[in-house]
């Protein structure tokens, strides 16, 4: 059992997880970018109100400024000498120049490139112009609630303009650096954000299409090919939302076994506590036996209506040796690419044929409505989209 646990370790780890995977990457050869390829139904506004991420911290030293595009719209990150970080529309309202591309970071103001205009990252108020004896009133940059937290900057978006109504939760190992971090991935996706979220309640794909061996690969095609079929994946889950005042958090509780030749592989045991938190975070932390504690964070942020960037980065106990966390991320990102498969290439059904087996998904859908407002944006399908 343990040459086969090294040959599996081997196999896994030969080719490292891919840091980044593409809109369309996944799926049957030959079939064209998925948001081109199908209907996609009669899918919820794409846009929930609540906290994003827009980069990682690092990303951002003091003195620089970021182009960034999300949610439909392009935005400007930068942070002043001080340490502030500030989210801004990347327009400036004079003459439309980007101010993200050549702009530059002066005191507590981004300036633009193209007049030296400058705007206050607080409160977007234009605070000089070098040609003008006077700065009107009006001329200020919209500016985006933003958040710092587990060393990512976040962003808020609601449709309705208000603030934020919920604060993202640090996590402590994190901050303290009992857990450090140990690598990430990057995909995306082809469908609506809540297409991803859902999968949380959705239990019984979780042993047709995560319970053949990850030996087996992400190509669908031959997951459950016989040759990989003398190890199996067990999963036992349970979701339910969070009471008030967390409403906006559900929690699903993941216990997982592998099988061997039908006998059970103890060595795999893994407990998985995975918090939602909004429509675009989730906390997923891992507890084994002997092998310790750690954490991976899922990020989905819309770029677009029917695209998603999914981002996962895993922190793991420092004491314990890099190869375990490297080993659980691969293996997450191979049943994550599974998923992906399914997500660029289904239809979203608003009145899906369920079972009495399936109503933790119509129990989901009324939890996550609570981020769409009466005056969120709808969805509108193009009907041609060879443009």
């Amino acid at each position: 059992l343990l040459l086969l646990l090294l040959v599996l370790l081997l196999l896994l780890l030969a080719g490292a997880a891919a840091p980044r995977r593409g809109p369309g990457l996944r799926g049957c050869p030959g079939v064209p970018r998925p948001s081109r390829a199908r209907r996609p139904g009669a899918v919820p506004p794409p846009y929930p109100n609540g906290w994003y991420r827009l980069l990682d911290s690092s990303r951002l030293p003091r003195g620089t400024v970021r182009s960034i595009a999300l949610l439909g719209e392009q935005l400007a990150a930068f942070r002043t000498q001080d340490g502030r970080a500030y989210v801004v529309d990347a327009y400036c309202p004079h003459l439309g120049a980007n101010l993200a591309m050549g702009g530059r970071v002066t005191g507590n103001c981004i300036e633009c490139p193209f007049h030296g205009w400058q705007f206050r990252g607080e409160d977007g108020k234009c605070s000089s112009i070098p040609y003008a004896e006077k700065v009107p009133d009006f001329a200020k940059v919209r500016t985006w609630p933003s958040c710092e937290v587990n060393g990512m900057l976040l962003v808020w978006y609601h449709c309705d303009g208000i603030g934020p109504t919920w604060a993202v939760p640090e996590q402590q190992e994190i901050t303290t650096k009992e857990w450090v971090f140990r690598g990430q991935t990057e995909h995306f996706v082809n469908a609506h954000i809540q297409e991803i979220p859902e999968n949380a309640a959705d239990t019984a794909h979780l042993t047709f299409l995560h319970g053949p061996s990850i030996l087996s690969g992400t190509d669908l095609r031959y997951t459950r090919s016989k040759l990989w079929d003398f190890m199996k994946h067990i999963w036992k889950a349970e979701w339910q939302p969070e009471p008030e005042p967390n409403k906006h958090c559900s929690q699903l509780l993941v216990k997982h076994h592998a099988t061997v030749f039908g006998k059970r592989f103890s060595l795999l045991d893994l407990t998985v506590s995975a918090r939602q938190v909004g429509p675009g975070l989730v906390f997923l932390i891992f507890e084994h036996a002997f092998l310790g504690q750690g954490i991976i964070l899922q990020t989905v942020t819309p770029l677009e209506p029917l695209l998603q960037n999914v981002v996962h980065k895993i922190y793991y106990q420092k004491n314990m040796p890099v190869i375990i966390p490297k080993f659980i991320l691969k293996a997450e990102c191979i049943q994550f690419e599974r998923d992906v498969t399914i997500w660029n290439n289904k239809q979203y059904l608003p009145k899906p044929l369920l079972v009495k087996e399936d109503t933790m998904i119509q129990k989901h859908r009324r939890w996550y409505a609570q981020f769409y407002s009466e005056r969120s944006l709808k969805f509108m399908a193009s009907e041609n989209l060879d443009w």
